[in-house]
């Protein structure tokens, strides 16, 4: 359950269960998007078989370093006679060229390795496929083990390294002469003339990883990288994170027939966390030199920059508490720490993504979320705040990036005086790109088009690709200029087949919590719906913090809704306090006791369902993944007379059992919050079941791990119940993701949804 932060990444957890993504923002007003008309319904068999009713994005999009055109990948053929080019769109015409043909693509990279079935990946950073280098005249290819330079001017391939272990994270230096990369837990450079590789670190292993990240900061920090290059490409600074505290915890292999073993180091609520220090080192090699974060090792260092005079780092420190963050800037050569500015907050600090150091070298760029909503500040280096650029009861984020080690950021136009950012602005149903003035603090909208945008701007920042998709429209791409006109088509993305299918439309209203908060929610009818009649409910929840259901994107859940909806049933979402998207205050109710308020507010959803007249109140079930599936167990034994009937997918059932930073930021630690950790788990309630509960989990899940799901099904045991219908799936992760068992388990749901409401 990572934090929802970046763009478009961040919904990757929210909807593992289908592999795509969305973003997303509350709609303000009520609406209804129209249906299309068909008269087939959709099967779970078709809906997780090729090709994908989803359709097929772009992939493999990356800006050249001087912004005048972005590669991408181009599959060519079907089957066993399909074969991959690299292709670029021209960003000023939008001239498509081969760049890298078919024979030259295959020789310079390694087949793809069959994936793994348990691999969770939902905090996970994935490698990139290649990287254009700084000067734009070579490519990059990474495979598994190797790297491999093609000349673009000569299309000739030039191994740089080939290597019995496994090769992560590899990145130029600025200037382009260098390549780092981390080998066996250290870290190491790589002299493209010359071909020369040293190791930079030495000693790292499994439990002292050096430039490697460990599972807890990607999880829950939305941490990328775990080193970062100089600007003036002579030092690299890295995390090197002590794992010999944190609990090694077992998985077994339960698709083995011998039981196999593997160990993840996963620091349970209350339990150590991993030491971790920031160290730079000389890209010629040398004793690395350790930056002076303060005496108190139980503190996370989320985010490493360097300043632009390649003197300085800044580290932002984060208490454990997660109640202050400090930002620090380093001296590189010294060590010693400057404190330049702090947040701090009574309940939690939610991190951004947004600092920028100017080119002036005598201001920088800073979110905070201090009025209630995340706006931006300028300071200058002295730590001075000398303006607030942004304000409003409105959320800014920055936007999406493209290439190794990259997150969600603004986008500063120095040369014009622009900072670009998403926000949910003028409509909180939408994501539009924006900018602010750095002159006037004006800001306008640049994308039009009604809807979720998520854009990648070009490192010339005058155009960006822009990923646009609303509730009945998938997700398609094209090439915008900063004007908001469109340059270019890059991928429509029509999927005819959809055509074939009824699809009912979405509708977006809001109802009230008791405190008269306001709750958005989303429904869906069944075809050939009949106001005469009573149907039966499905509730969708997700609930978490830092996350959104009710929106005005494409939502790869809405086809599975479908699915259901054309069974006869209303299938309902409903936005509790704790989203994303309203502010701080709206996410605070949630804090030192996960489900009450959020059981509170989709209770209210449930009241306003049955003031409709066309809802059957005694059959309205629940069902959600993840954190979704932890609402599920806690709606059934909280409200027990209220939903008939449940599914619970990899569900978190005691807040003991689930890692340090993603628990400890909502509810303390369970040493001084245990009537908190005790009422927050669905597991101590379990007696109460009165409704038909399905459990499904995958064994070898290293996120939620399966000791959730065996501690409720024993309780339930002491308890005189067992589950109505129990699917596990032996050796999958978080996601249960390969084909066949998602269909197994999809059809299992679907089954239990028409016998049990």
């Amino acid at each position: 359950m990572a934090r929802i932060s970046r763009t478009a990444l961040r919904y990757a957890a929210l909807f593992a269960f289908l592999g795509l993504f969305s973003t997303s923002f509350v709609p303000a007003n009520a609406q209804t998007q129209e249906s299309q008309v068909g008269s087939k319904a959709i099967t779970v068999e078709r809906l997780y078989s090729a090709p994908s009713l989803q359709g097929q994005l772009t992939e493999g999009i990356e800006w050249s370093p001087d912004g005048a055109r972005f590669s991408y990948i181009e599959r060519k053929g079907t089957g066993k006679d399909s074969a991959l080019e690299l292709w670029t769109m021209d960003a000023s015409t939008g001239e498509r060229k081969v760049l890298v043909n078919a024979e030259v693509l295959k020789a310079v990279t390694q087949p793809e390795k069959v994936q793994n079935i348990q691999a969770t990946g939902l905090g996970r950073v994935q490698a990139d496929n290649y990287q254009w280098a700084p000067d734009g005249n070579s490519l990059l290819f990474v495979g598994g083990n190797s790297l491999v330079m093609l000349d673009l001017r000569t299309m000739k391939p030039k191994s740089v390294l080939s290597s019995e272990k496994d090769i992560e994270d590899p990145r130029f230096s600025p200037d382009g002469k260098w390549l780092a990369f981390v080998r066996n837990f250290n870290l190491e450079v790589t002299n493209i003339a010359t071909g020369e590789t040293k190791a930079l670190t030495t000693g790292g292993g499994e439990e002292l990883l050096k430039g490697k990240l460990d599972w807890v900061y990607p999880e829950e920090l939305d941490a990328v990288t775990a080193y970062w290059w100089s600007p003036d490409s002579s030092k690299i600074a890295y995390y090197q994170m002590d794992e010999r505290p944190v609990t090694r915890y077992p998985i077994m292999d339960m698709s083995s027939p011998l039981g196999a073993m593997e160990f993840t180091r996963f620091p349970q609520a209350g339990e150590p966390n991993p030491i971790v220090r920031v160290g730079v080192v000389p890209v010629t090699g040398g004793e690395t030199k350790w930056m002076d974060t303060g005496a108190n090792t139980d503190a996370y260092l989320p985010r490493v920059m360097w300043l632009r005079d390649s003197r300085r780092i800044s580290i932002q420190r984060l208490n454990r508490a997660q109640t202050r963050l400090d930002l620090l800037f380093c001296d590189a050569s010294t060590g010693v720490a400057q404190a330049i500015l702090a947040e701090s907050d009574k309940y939690w600090v939610n991190l951004g993504d947004d600092l920028y150091f100017f080119a002036d070298a005598k201001r920088f760029l800073w979110s905070s979320e201090r009025t209630g909503f995340r706006h931006y500040y300028l300071y200058d280096l002295a730590g001075k705040q000398l303006e607030q650029l942004t304000s409003g009861d409105w959320q800014l984020s920055g936007v999406g990036g493209f290439g190794p080690g990259t997150e969600s950021h603004p986008v500063v136009d120095e040369k014009n005086d622009y900072i670009y950012f998403l926000s949910n602005k003028d409509n909180a149903i939408e994501s539009q790109l924006f900018r602010v003035s750095l002159r006037d603090k004006s800001i306008t909208r640049i994308t039009r088009e009604a809807g979720t945008h998520s854009v990648a701007i070009s490192p010339a920042a005058n155009t960006f690709v822009d990923t646009f998709s609303t509730a009945i429209i998938p997700p398609r791409q094209d090439l915008y200029r900063m004007d908001g006109s469109r340059a270019a088509i890059i991928n429509e993305n029509k999927v005819p087949e959809l055509a074939e299918y009824h699809i009912s439309p979405v509708e977006f209203s809001s109802t009230s919590a008791s405190d008269g908060t306001k709750l958005y929610l989303r429904i869906m009818k069944p075809p050939n719906f009949d106001p005469a009649r009573k149907y039966p409910v499905l509730i969708f929840t997700y609930g978490g913090p830092h996350a959104q259901l009710v929106t005005n994107a494409w939502d790869p859940s809405l086809l599975w809704d479908e699915s259901v909806a054309a069974k006869g049933y209303i299938i309902f979402s409903l936005d509790n306090r704790g989203s994303y998207g309203r502010g701080h205050a709206f996410e605070t109710p949630v804090y030192h006791q996960f489900g009450k308020v959020e059981l509170e507010d989709q209770l209210a959803g449930v009241k306003y369902l049955k003031s409709l007249g066309y809802v059957d109140g005694s059959r309205i079930g629940i069902w959600g993944w993840s954190y979704g599936g932890y609402m599920t167990l806690y709606s059934l034994f909280n409200a027990p007379d209220v939903f008939k009937a449940g599914i619970a997918v990899a569900p978190v059932s005691d807040w003991k059992l689930y890692d340090t930073i993603y628990t400890e930021r909502y509810m303390g630690t369970p040493q001084n919050n245990a009537d908190g950790y005790k009422n927050s788990s669905p597991v101590n309630q379990a007696s109460r079941l009165k409704g038909r509960l399905m459990l499904a989990h995958g064994t070898g899940d290293d996120n939620v791990h399966f000791a959730n799901t065996s501690e409720v099904i024993n309780q339930l045991i002491e308890g005189g119940h067992y589950p109505a219908r129990l699917m596990i799936f032996p050796g999958r992760g978080h996601p249960i993701g390969d084909p066949p068992a998602r269909i197994q388990l999809f059809d299992g749901i679907m089954q239990f949804i028409l016998d049990n409401l």
